[in-house]
């Protein structure tokens, strides 16, 4: 296959780094024992961090970035898969240290892609993404330590985003009482519109407060991280789970030992990337039985490669609601 393909590609100088949209071949691509025609992918913050140079993101140059993609296999020399198989990648270090899903073509590791549930076209995956993939494993790890619908409000906090808009969506289509915390009101009818019994303004958790506080919540999703999931600890009832998946204020936690040994709280650290293959396909068949498609459609949004540089920016600047597909092709 020596025909030329569109990527998206980042190279980095002593300068600083810079992005374009180039023609490369499969001899541009990395080592791997599938090819996949990549269909779509999508931006997430950490697609952000990657392509403006706000955070060392990417580990090698000239790179390909986006860390999820969905397609189907052209060739493959893994057992698992074969051609015409539509599957789903999600993580590994792909869109960082290895070619990405910003380009029409992608050569993988056939461990770390999964069937696409039939329930999904692979715009309705990327509509998903990285971002509801991983609002998926926050909401089964509310599950698993015994959080469940009537035990009280959830709150999730970085609502606008991409994790936050799918965590809401799935906790109320699951019968949970979802809050979102915003740093955008005006975004109040299009958080309810997903699911959320009540939007607060996110400044109420964004000064230090105090090491144990008022019981308000039977669990969280947070995406936030620092002084935001240091509150969100403290305010947690007796015996409740926050489910921590992301540092867009900050990687620190100023917080103490209290919440744990006078409440029984647990901080559950979220990890997307490396997860092993039975709890991402756990994940996959959750989200195609239990997120309402037309929900996951109202807060998407579809844009070509062509796109993806601008959006990068806007991401990063807190100026994305929701999801963001984007169509390879287009």
């Amino acid at each position: 296959m020596a025909d030329s393909f569109r990527a998206l590609m980042v190279t980095k100088t002593d300068d600083g780094q810079s992005a374009e949209i180039k023609d490369i071949t499969d001899a541009d691509l990395m080592e791997g024992d599938v090819t996949v025609a990549v269909s779509h992918s999508t931006v997430n913050y950490k697609d952000g961090l990657a392509i403006t140079g706000t955070a060392p993101i990417l580990r090698a140059s000239p790179m390909i970035p986006g860390i999820d993609f969905a397609g189907e296999v052209i060739s493959s020399d893994h057992a698992d898969w074969k051609a015409g198989d539509k599957v789903v990648l999600n993580g590994y270090g792909v869109g960082e240290g290895h070619s990405g899903g910003y380009a029409q073509r992608a050569r993988v590791k056939g461990d770390w892609l999964v069937k696409l549930p039939d329930a999904f076209s692979t715009a309705d995956a990327m509509a998903i993404g990285t971002a509801g993939y991983t609002a998926m494993l926050c909401v089964l790890a509310l599950e698993k330590h015994g959080v469940g619908p009537k035990d009280g409000d959830i709150l999730v906090t970085g609502a606008n985003g991409g994790v936050g808009s799918v965590a809401i969506a799935l906790l109320a289509k699951l019968g949970y009482r979802p809050v979102a915390s915003t740093g955008r009101p005006e975004e109040a009818d299009y958080l309810k519109s997903l699911g959320a019994v009540d939007v607060i303004d996110r400044k109420e958790f964004s000064e230090p407060g105090r090491p144990i506080g008022k019981e308000r919540w039977a669990g969280a999703v947070d995406a936030v991280g620092s002084t935001t999931l240091a509150n969100v600890i403290a305010q947690t009832s007796y015996g409740g789970t926050v489910a921590a998946c992301g540092l867009a204020g900050g990687a620190d936690l100023p917080s103490s030992v209290y919440p744990f040994i006078l409440r029984g709280v647990t901080l559950c650290g979220i990890d997307s990337v490396m997860a092993p293959r039975g709890i991402r396909e756990e994940a996959w068949s959750r989200l195609a039985r239990d997120l309402d498609l037309d929900k996951l459609n109202s807060m998407t949004n579809t844009i070509g490669l062509d796109g993806v540089i601008g959006a990068a920016s806007d991401i990063i600047a807190g100026k994305v609601r929701g999801r963001l597909i984007v169509d390879v092709n287009a």
